[in-house]
């Protein structure tokens, strides 16, 4: 049998033959970077915990955030002296009644995912309109070659785009499996020298998975991992962390590091891996496998991985339709912002990955409500311990959609026990800390990179004003009217208006479903 390993190079292989889907086109959105820009009486939430303060006056020089200023009270006429002077070209812009938050990380974003023909345009401007300013891209499924052309093109602000911090599925680009430490030592330099951030690993023997991250660490790469049920007997999250993998994906690998009264996952005898309702109707039931919350097991899986400094990046939102199908598939946003390959792409299908639903009935949506509940406990209790939870949305997938399945994912944290400015440091400043960019991104300080949101309502009080498709509500005259509070997403100080992204998603939808 084949190892996974094995199979990851011969699907890249094949990837890399088909027509790789069209590239970004040259940035006609967003304005600057300025020489000077000047946001005047802006209430700030600082991604850092701090709780909002304002009305401050944000200067940004380039793509340099230079002073915070407060200028007053809440309410009060704004104290005209201790603003920042405007000079001869500043750009300034009136923000009063908005707030101010940090660009958003997603740490699991695919350009395109699995799905045929995705333009790289839709994917990076939906992440814009929903205030994503950076991007961990796992596996590089497009092509390494395609997906760093994006990144560069990002870093010049050539193209309308998030920041790109590519990772490689391990493997990926090789001439032959690897089966020993050697090769994947070479392996792993291979991939340093064409200039990726990290490495994604499935899964593979416990000598491999020592050799390469004992080299990704030398090299300076970052590591995550998706520990593939095919692989998590010999390797589960504790077993990698204790390794040096850095940060973990999804949740698979983690109850098994909590079994205590068994090493494998109770599979009934007729269960096929292959079979997508297989896999997942099982993976509904395993986090009631592990030990209990509060047991013996569970506090020491959980201080360990603390003190190991490793990151949990749940990507709640991408399982959601497993808790409730019918939820997702009637989402407002697919009718506007959901192009029609890939509604096809999550239409039940033997043949694609993650769309499982056969047969997916009630009792296998109460399991995955129940996985919930444990899965969300464990990462609150973790990250009330000092552990470091993040946002990553993997969209493309199960009904999720770029940038509606990140916002969701706020929501999610949100349901797990984190208060909204907990919810917001792990979407900025802890996924700042795991890609060790936090001296530039992450937070809105003097110093760090312009990379920011900027919305006329408070989001903390609700996180439904930034979907894209806005929040359901009455007005003031008895009327039901949609409201988006996100106006302005600035990258690297590039101004983009949140409304004219939207409307070129929409255009690109409607031109291909004509």
């Amino acid at each position: 049998m084949r190892t996974l390993i094995t199979i990851i190079c011969l699907l890249f292989f094949v990837t890399q033959a088909l027509a790789a889907p069209p590239k970004a086109p040259p940035r006609e959105r967003g304005d600057g970077p300025y020489e000077r820009l000047i946001l005047r009486g802006v209430t700030l939430v600082n991604g850092e915990g701090a709780p909002p303060y304002g009305p401050v006056d944000i200067v940004i020089e380039d793509d340099r955030i230079t002073e915070i200023v407060s200028v007053g009270n809440p309410g009060m006429p704004i104290k005209a002296e201790r603003r920042p002077q405007a000079e001869a070209g500043d750009k300034e812009m009136d923000l009063r009644g908005h707030y101010v938050l940090p660009g958003f990380i997603d740490m699991h974003g695919h350009i395109g995912g699995s799905a045929e023909g995705i333009p790289a345009e839709y994917v990076l401007k939906l992440w814009l309109a929903h205030g994503i300013t950076t991007v961990r891209e796992p596996g590089s499924f497009n092509g390494y070659d395609w997906v760093q052309w994006h990144q560069q093109q990002a870093e010049k602000n050539a193209i309308a785009s998030p920041r790109i911090v590519p990772y490689v599925g391990f493997g990926q680009g090789w001439e032959a499996p690897i089966f020993g430490a050697d090769d994947a030592r070479d392996w792993v330099r291979f991939i340093a020298k064409q200039g990726a951030a990290g490495i994604k690993f499935f899964g593979a023997s416990p000598k491999v998975m020592q050799a390469a991250l004992d080299e990704a660490q030398q090299q300076g790469l970052g590591t995550m991992m998706h520990h593939a049920q095919l692989n998590v007997v010999r390797m589960n999250a504790l077993d990698s962390a204790r390794l040096g993998l850095t940060s973990m994906e999804h949740w698979y690998g983690l109850p098994e590091a909590l079994f205590t009264e068994q090493v494998i996952q109770n599979y009934p005898a007729n269960y096929n891996y292959n079979n997508e309702q297989d896999r997942f109707a099982e993976a509904g039931k395993l986090w009631q496998q592990a030990a209990k919350p509060g047991s013996e097991r569970w506090n020491a899986v959980r201080d360990e991985m603390i003190a190991l400094d490793f990151t949990i990046d749940p990507t709640l939102t991408i399982y959601e339709a497993s808790r409730d199908l019918m939820r997702e598939r009637q989402a407002v946003w697919h009718e506007q912002y959901t192009l029609p390959q890939l509604w096809d792409f999550f239409q039940p299908s033997r043949y694609a990955h993650g769309s499982y639903w056969f047969d997916w009935t009630t009792d296998e949506e109460i399991q995955w409500k129940q996985n919930y509940r444990i899965w969300m406990q464990f990462l609150n209790d973790y990250k009330n311990h000092g552990g470091r939870v993040t946002t990553g949305s993997d969209s493309g997938y199960i009904y999720k959609v770029y940038g509606f399945g990140f916002i969701r994912e706020l929501e999610l944290l949100r349901e797990a026990g984190f208060n909204p400015l907990e919810v917001i440091r792990a979407a900025t400043l802890s996924g700042a800390e795991a890609l060790g960019m936090e001296e530039d991104i992450g937070t809105v300080s003097v110093g760090k990179k312009a990379d920011l949101i900027i919305a006329d309502e408070n989001p903390l009080h609700n996180f439904k004003l930034l979907y894209g498709t806005g929040h359901f509500r009455l007005d003031d005259n008895n009327q039901p009217v949609r409201k988006r509070a996100l106006q302005y997403t600035i990258k690297d100080g590039v101004v983009y208006r949140v409304d004219e992204l939207l409307e070129d998603v929409r255009k690109l939808v409607q031109e291909a479903k004509q």
